[in-house]
């Protein structure tokens, strides 16, 4: 609601006047020496302006598929890269993410995965031009609305490069007025959204776990009698290359063992342990790495114009400190935003941002497996490790003034961690530095010309620079780095990218009911990627990471990649009265990743809609204020394949790519490393959708319902083959997959008067993934690892030894493997201990996606305060969860490793109905691959709680201040799963709490405009 100070009035009976204005729903009051009139905006006659390709639509005559997230849910949410906006925000719309780096993207899903080997990102277009640079440098404070299209009919005129979707991100604009100032500013601290696993945290109760999986070991494979295997487990347990911990961390009496015949600890035994030179304790490696840390951020922006021109100009500074030390992110952003009106035909305007990031990124704390890894380590270190290096007296050393830190490998101090020895990432996170230096450019401009009534010829032109400066310093003070003296890489990465737009478009009328809009137009884009880089080793200042700061081992490389589309479109909208409407569209695409005959595609694209609610039959239906029944479909090409990583960009697919090699001024046979196929095109997704947009009870009910759906045929797939040819795959064009459901978005205004307001949300999507075809050789069924994919299944299967409890007599994990008879007939199935027998026998999971997801919210506003939350939610699904996977080990080649506490539950001769097989340091496959770490991946998270107040005019005005709001904001404030530890918002099939997790913010801040 808002105030209008302009209104045109009448009376209409004595004392009563009538209140009208544009786009506006007209309100009686009675006659007052002084009128303050909040008018309410009526949907039926400003109807709200939906971005698409190469233009606007009103929602009304829309007939796509598209959803907006405005400005101001945008700015609640406390977030370094816009993804993390969209989490829950909408319908059909799914945000993963496995490594919570501040800046780092989310991995956004529109509609599913359309591709196996393929890109799936969705296009981003920024002001109407593609954007293919670091989301990161996008300030959410200068977005004015993210409108996610979903279906071809939307997407179309876009190309190849829109077919997973596209998010149309519009930057604010300054308006006709006087010129407004806004200011911002937040201050929060983070901290850890998503905790460790439920582990151990007692040394005592650890160790006597180790006991007992020891003692096991001696028992049952090893022959010992009781008392033997005690006496082994209590000479083992210390001793790294027996199968114990690698550390001692208690002083015993004389003659006396650390566990006693009753498996308990010795009660003689004290915490603590002086070898003469060191003394070792067990430090909380949780509580020592992970920090809360401050995050703040301070935007100034100024808007305004008349009617010839307009302006926005803002300024951001962003720090966002993460949660451990050496990571974080820093932003300086600038922006410049205006349109200027030369005469009646002529318009030119343009959009300019400059940013500086620079992104403090260690590496290793997205590799799940790297003993380098904060996340990794505090999740599975045992209880019993000493943190830092401390002197016989209990004090913690020091080098230079800071802390020394025990790297577990006998140089550190005279003992050898069994678990990641030669690592501590509190010690790197330190000494060592990682750093993303950026520079980013992005900035756009047009001319518009109108040389006659209803044609519009615009030239338009996006630049994109980005010049990355990459370094990185591995400390030589200690670790394993420190073995080569420390190490030192640079690396300088430059983008490219320009895109130029000639778009024709005419609007005309005939008679007034004949409404018509022809669109054409060209759209080329190019890139240029460069990359340098050096690295050397024994450092002669260890705080310096200059190649030149290095005398050995010095190696440099350097690469450039290219890449351009060209793209020819059409586009004619018509609409009969604006009741009955229909969109024609057309783009014949060319990507340089194919060879020249294969380079050219033809895409197309069609809809339809039926404004209901205009018929005259509908007039008398009060209760309904807009039904519009819609259908769309169409075409698009996907160019995007991958090499074998699934994360790289394979920019020369169709032809053969060599390792050069030599020395000594000859040059060596190239090293085939990638195989290429000149045949090789477009991957094309078809796709449809059906649906029914309403607003109804005065638009207090408004929504959307939509079948969709999505087939990707001629799929991009690096096909794999006998290594014995010389290369382990080649790229082809293979097989179909469909993806299809359907989403409901609902907005409800439960309340809306004068001081009051309050509204809920909720969306919702269903969806469905079938592989439809594989390539003929594969014979319907393609085994990847423990991942399979078979037509007429989901793509999101695991291929798994099927877990079938524990034996009750043993305490050994049991099986399922085919029963078969005499003939090689199968006629049931049984049970075995043997898991490698069980690996001939493994089975698929059912589809592991979540039958539902999507976010669920409501605001309020009253007397000047307002309260909004979000959520989202994903319901149905199931998820192989590797690092309970890795907490639920019994001892073997894992000792030292953490364990969770459901290992309490394990076999002994006194509890024999559990599923959690017995401890036992000579059972080597009791926690490996195995149906039974499948889990729920069910998930609740509270995105965002905003509370604000907002001053009285009143008192604002006084102090020539036009508003002042002070709030409270939160971001990640709780997060429900099946599992404590559990976070799988990850991948659609396995998870880890091994990576960087999600960051939970709590901020105050300001918000003044004058």
């Amino acid at each position: 609601m808002f105030i209008i100070r302009q209104f045109h009035k009448h009376i209409s009976s004595a004392g009563t006047l009538v209140i009208s204005f544009i786009g506006l729903q007209t309100q009686e009051v009675k006659i007052q020496p002084v009128v303050k009139v909040v008018l309410k905006s009526d949907a039926e006659v400003l109807d709200e302006v939906v971005v698409t390709a190469y233009g606007t639509a009103t929602k009304g005559t829309f007939t796509g598929s598209a959803s907006v997230m405005k400005a101001d849910k945008i700015e609640k949410r406390q977030v370094s890269n816009i993804t993390n906006a969209l989490a829950g925000a909408v319908a059909g719309v799914q945000i993963q993410s496995s490594n919570g780096q501040p800046g780092e993207d989310a991995k956004v899903r529109i509609r599913g995965v359309g591709s196996i080997n393929a890109g799936t990102d969705p296009l981003y277009v920024v002001d109407g031009m593609p954007f293919d640079g670091d989301l990161s440098s996008l300030n959410t404070q200068d977005i004015e609305s993210m409108t996610v299209l979903k279906d071809a009919a939307s997407t179309a005129l876009y190309g190849a490069r829109g077919a997973n979707g596209i998010i149309m991100i519009t930057t604010k604009k300054g308006a006709s007025g006087k010129a407004r100032v806004n200011f911002d500013a937040k201050w929060g601290v983070n901290s850890r959204a998503v905790t460790n696993y439920d582990v151990i945290d007692s040394p005592d109760q650890y160790m006597e776990l180790a006991y007992q999986a020891l003692k096991n070991a001696g028992l049952y494979n090893l022959g010992y009698d009781e008392a033997a295997a005690h006496a082994y487990a209590n000479s083992s347990i210390f001793n790294k290359s027996a199968g114990g911990v690698g550390y001692q961390v208690y002083t015993l009496p004389e003659g006396e063992g650390l566990i006693g015949t009753d498996g308990r600890i010795n009660p003689n035994a004290k915490l603590g342990y002086n070898d003469g030179t060191y003394y070792y304790t067990p430090d909380d490696w949780e509580k020592e790495m992970f920090k809360n840390k401050l995050r703040q951020e301070y935007n100034l922006s100024v808007s305004g114009g008349n009617d010839r021109a307009t302006f926005y100009f803002s300024l951001g500074y962003l720090d966002d400190q993460g949660v451990i030390d050496g990571s974080g992110f820093k932003r300086y952003s600038g922006r410049l935003n205006g349109d200027y009106k030369v005469n009646d035909w002529l318009k030119v305007g343009a959009n300019v941002a400059y940013n500086f990031t620079n992104s403090r990124y260690p590496e290793e704390q997205t590799t799940t497996n790297s003993t380098g890894n904060a996340f990794y380590i505090a999740n599975f270190a045992a209880p019993i490790y000493p943190l830092y290096v401390r002197d016989a007296n209990g004090n913690i050393m020091t080098n230079n003034g800071r802390k020394v830190y025990d790297y577990g490998d006998g140089v550190s101090t005279n003992q050898d961690r069994a678990f990641m020895s030669i690592a501590n990432p509190a010690g790197d996170l330190i000494y060592n530095k990682t750093e993303y230096l950026m520079d980013i450019i992005n900035a756009n401009w047009y001319a518009q010309i109108t040389p006659i009534k209803g044609l519009t010829l615009t030239a338009r032109y996006g630049l994109h620079i980005d010049n990355t400066r990459f370094n990185n310093l591995s400390n030589a003070y200690m670790g394993q780095s420190a073995s080569y003296g420390g190490t030192a890489t640079q690396e300088h990465m430059r983008t490219f990218g320009f895109d130029q737009q000639y778009v024709a478009n005419y609007a005309f009328s005939i008679d007034d009911i004949h409404h018509i809009d022809l669109t054409a137009g060209y759209d080329g884009y190019s890139m240029e990627m460069t990359d340098f880089y050096g690295y050397g080793t024994n450092l002669y200042n260890p705080e310096s990471y200059y190649l030149s700061n290095a005398i050995d081992n010095w190696q440099i490389g350097g690469n450039k990649h290219e890449y351009a589309t060209h793209g020819i479109f059409a586009r004619v909208n018509y609409s009969y009265n604006d009741k009955y409407i229909g969109n024609v569209s057309y783009r014949r695409d060319a990507s340089s990743r194919f060879a020249p005959d294969h380079r050219w595609g033809d895409f197309w694209a069609a809809s339809v809609a039926w404004r209901i609610s205009e018929e005259a039959f509908m007039e008398d239906v009060e209760w309904v204020n807009q039904l519009k029944l819609k259908a769309s479909f169409g075409q698009q090409g996907n160019d995007d394949i991958l090499m074998g990583d699934l994360t790289t960009k394979n920019y020369y697919p169709y032809i053969d790519q060599y390792s050069i090699t030599g020395a000594n001024g000859v040059f060596s046979d190239g090293v085939l490393y990638y195989k290429g196929n000149p045949d090789l095109t477009w991957e094309t997704s078809t796709s449809y959708n059906v649906g029914v947009d309403f607003s109804l009870f005065k638009n207090k009910l408004t929504g959307t319902l939509e079948y969709f759906g999505r087939k990707s045929s001629d799929m991009l797939y690096n096909l794999p083959t006998a290594g014995s040819l010389g290369y382990t795959s080649m790229p082809m064009n293979v097989g179909s997959m469909t993806n299809s459901g359907f989403e409901m978005d609902f907005t409800y205004n439960i309340i809306q008067n004068k001081n009051v307001t309050w509204d809920v949300n909720l969306n919702a999507t269903f969806i469905k993934n079938k592989i439809n075809e594989l390539h003929e050789n594969l014979n319907g069924r393609l085994i990847d690892g423990n991942r399979i994919y078979e037509e007429g299944e989901s793509m999101y299967r695991m291929y798994l030894v099927d877990y079938a409890g524990v034996d009750e007599a043993t305490g050994q994990s049991l099986y399922w493997i085919d029963d078969v008879d005499e003939d090689g007939n199968v006629i049931g199935r049984k049970t075995t201990t043997d898991y490698n027998v069980a690996q001939s026998y493994r089975v698929a999971t059912e589809d592991m996606m979540p039958t539902v997801y999507g976010g669920i919210g409501t605001s309020v506003t009253a007397y000047g305060f307002d309260a909004s939350i979000s959520l989202s939610y994903q319901l149905g699904g199931q998820i192989y969860d590797s690092g309970y996977a890795l907490t639920m080990h019994n001892g073997y080649n894992y000792m030292g490793y953490s364990w969770n506490k459901d290992i309490l539950n394990a076999w002994t001769p006194t509890n024999t109905h559990t599923d959690v097989p017995r401890l036992d340091t000579q059972d080597r496959d009791v926690n490996s691959s195995s149906t039974r770490f499948l889990t729920s991946s069910n998930y609740l998270n509270i995105n965002n709680i905003t509370v604000g107040y907002t001053l009285p005019k009143s008192w604002t005005q006084k102090m020539q201040i036009e508003k002042l709001r002070i709030y409270f904001t939160a971001d990640n404030l709780g997060f429900i799963s099946a599992r404590k530890g559990l976070d799988p918002r990850q991948s659609y099939t396995s998870a880890t709490t091994a990576v960087y997790t999600p960051i939970r913010t709590i901020s105050g801040g300001i918000n003044l405009t004058f």
